[in-house]
């Protein structure tokens, strides 16, 4: 079933050519259902990148979902300009008007700064906090989630020696949860991030539990036992070209950096990289949207 977004968003386009089925809002008022709402907070500078590939696997469901795109009121966007942000997106101010089945608060690049130094901090407490009584599970990724794991259930993020950069493989701790139903025994997660969270503190915490964990990635998977938060240290939404296109651009800003480990062929940065994570990228948003949205939020938002 489709994902419900404007007509004239780029991501609709792209989506189309892909046979990916899209649906606008004249069409959606034909069809005698309640669509999934689904929020998503886009803190990533590559905007119309990062709305595409999340639009593209919310899509993969029987599920019809309405998208709200959600801005920063309090940050000045360097990347994107303010026609295309108050065309298609909503601000906070006007999020915290509606509930939600469904949100998604993805990664920035700020994992350098202490959390309470970025200029929209206490704009995101207040969505995460908005989140827990009026959106019925969040999803956080990269550094989204190191945020929400510190704001919520106070756990430090922690720098790593050198960055934490390219494709690396993941298995379950928690067995037979819904989240990784289908999965392989293991499975490969993008990592792209300056910083990590210690498995031990994790487990200090009475609220959290671990669902999957990478040798050398650290703990991937944390989600709260009630369910309503799920964090990602990863980025399984990412394109075949996205840590390509990340390696080059921090070269060409003469930046320290390091291929991207199990990526190119042979080491070859010359030679074409593959995607072996789409079809664990497609299983997990279908089961959160499935097992963690669709089956638990209630069909009337007043309950």
């Amino acid at each position: 079933m489709p994902v419900k977004i404007q007509s004239d968003l780029p991501a609709c386009g792209i989506l189309k050519k892909e046979n990916v089925f899209v649906i606008t809002d004249k069409r959606a008022l034909t069809q005698d259902i309640r669509p999934l709402k689904v929020a998503i907070v886009n803190l990533m500078p590559t905007r119309e990148t990062t709305e595409t590939q999340l639009l593209r696997l919310l899509s993969n469901t029987p599920l019809q979902i309405e998208i709200s795109l959600v801005r920063m009121e309090n940050h000045n966007y360097k990347n994107t300009g303010m026609e295309y942000l108050e065309k298609f997106y909503i601000p906070s101010s006007e999020l915290f008007t509606h509930k939600f089945d469904g949100m998604i608060i993805t990664g920035a690049p700020v994992e350098q700064i202490p959390f309470e130094e970025v200029d929209y901090w206490s704009e995101l407490c207040r969505i995460m906090d908005y989140a827990k009584e009026n959106v019925y599970s969040t999803l956080y990724v990269c550094w989204g989630a190191f945020a929400g794991l510190y704001h919520h259930h106070g756990i430090q993020k922690h720098a790593t020696e050198n960055k934490l950069f390219g494709v690396f493989m993941n298995s379950a701790v928690t067995k037979n949860d819904p989240l990784l139903r289908g999965f392989d025994d293991t499975f490969p997660i993008p990592q792209s991030r300056h910083t990590t969270i210690y498995e031990k503190e994790v487990k200090l915490c009475r609220d959290v539990k671990i669902l999957a964990k990478s040798p050398d990635a650290g703990v991937t998977i944390v989600k709260s036992r009630d369910n309503r938060e799920i964090f990602m240290t990863g980025h399984l939404e990412y394109d075949t070209n996205t840590l390509a296109d990340e390696y080059w651009r921090d070269k060409q800003k003469g930046l320290e950096i390091s291929l991207p480990r199990n990526y190119f062929p042979n080491n070859n940065t010359s030679l074409q990289p593959s995607s072996y994570w789409r079809s664990t990228a497609h299983l997990f948003f279908s089961n959160w949207l499935n097992y963690y949205v669709y089956q638990e939020t209630p069909y009337n938002f007043a309950e």
